[in-house]
């Protein structure tokens, strides 16, 4: 009887150590991706098979990856719900990661659970570009909240969803705008401060910007209310909603009337937005739809479906509440 191929035959063939070999199958985001793809394929080709060998038929698990930076973020919220519905109705169960805003974290946890998932959902990724394409090498991959050439992708019309929420903020009689920035890995970030550079520049409305920060929290927000306050801007645009609350709060205790005095505009249309006091104004955002779109299209290629270059993107519509008014000043 023909015995079965070992480790040693897959390295021989592969060209490499059998210490890479065994290195490519529990900790495949520890070699380079065109080496990891090489022994996948003598692998293959010999036959060899072991327990969650990535990227080989017959390997799948039924499991994939979401991984969100901040679970306690209510902007993840319905991109989870979306996402675990999506992957119920296909039979699949969901793997969530929660990195705390760390990029490293994020590598770490990602390439750990590689072998356990048949593909892998980053949404709103703070790890490279290079780190992202090398998961993407070696599992099928979809970046939620971000654009890059070599991954498929699923974003909201951030440049569209600006561009509403500053002539709305003309058309109440404001001429200034503080942007309260997000992390600085952020592509959303980068994308919705170069969005409200141009619109400012087109529409007459001069800009700053306070930040990165990167935690967008409510605390956050509310720790740079001080700095807002002494910029003295008839209008905020916040990166997120929780900064946005936050700074709303902070600027309430320090005797700002909102939005008598200073308008506030948030951005996604979590489910506190419609709670607190005022109600925020903010850009609403299908994250529901994203985070099922993201899923359903993941287990598309992880069934052999070739992924489309452009990136899928969501519509969003300004949310107008009691946050926002007119310029009084």
């Amino acid at each position: 009887m023909e015995s079965r191929p070992t480790i040693y035959d897959v390295a021989k063939a592969a060209g490499v150590a059998a210490s890479t070999v065994s290195r490519a199958f529990s900790r495949p985001g520890r070699v380079g991706a065109e080496t990891a793809q090489r022994i996948f394929a003598a692998a293959e080709s010999l036959g060899y098979r072991a327990s969650g060998l990535p990227g080989l038929v017959g390997s799948r698990t039924g499991t994939i990856a979401l991984v969100v930076t901040d679970i306690t973020n209510p902007f993840y919220v319905e991109i989870i719900r979306g996402a675990h519905e999506a992957a119920a109705d296909a039979g699949y169960l969901i793997l969530l990661s929660h990195t705390q805003e760390d990029a490293q974290l994020e590598r770490t946890w990602t390439e750990r659970g590689l072998p356990a998932v048949d593909g892998v959902v980053l949404a709103s990724s703070r790890m490279s570009d290079s780190t992202i394409r090398m998961v993407a090498k070696q599992k099928p991959t979809i970046v939620l909240n971000r654009r890059l050439p070599e991954v498929p992708s699923v974003i909201t019309d951030n440049a569209r969803g600006v561009r509403r929420a500053v002539e709305h903020l003309v058309g109440l009689g404001h001429d200034t705008i503080t942007y309260l920035a997000g992390p600085e890995t952020s592509w959303a970030d980068g994308m919705r401060w170069q969005a409200l550079r141009e619109a400012g520049a087109e529409l007459g409305v001069r800009v700053r910007r306070i930040g990165p920060g990167n935690t967008p929290t409510v605390a956050a927000g509310h720790q740079l209310a001080g700095e807002v306050l002494a910029h003295r801007p008839t209008a905020v645009l916040a990166y997120n909603d929780a900064m946005a609350i936050g700074v709303q709060k902070g600027l309430k205790r320090l005797g700002v009337r909102i939005p008598q005095d200073t308008s506030v505009v948030g951005f996604d249309n979590i489910i506190l937005a419609d709670l607190v006091e005022p109600a925020l104004t903010t850009v609403g955002a299908p994250l529901h739809t994203q985070g099922a779109i993201g899923v359903k299209n993941l287990i598309a290629m992880v069934g052999g479906a070739t992924p489309r270059r452009e990136p899928v993107v969501l519509p969003v519509q300004l949310v107008v509440r009691d946050s926002t008014g007119r310029r009084r000043r």
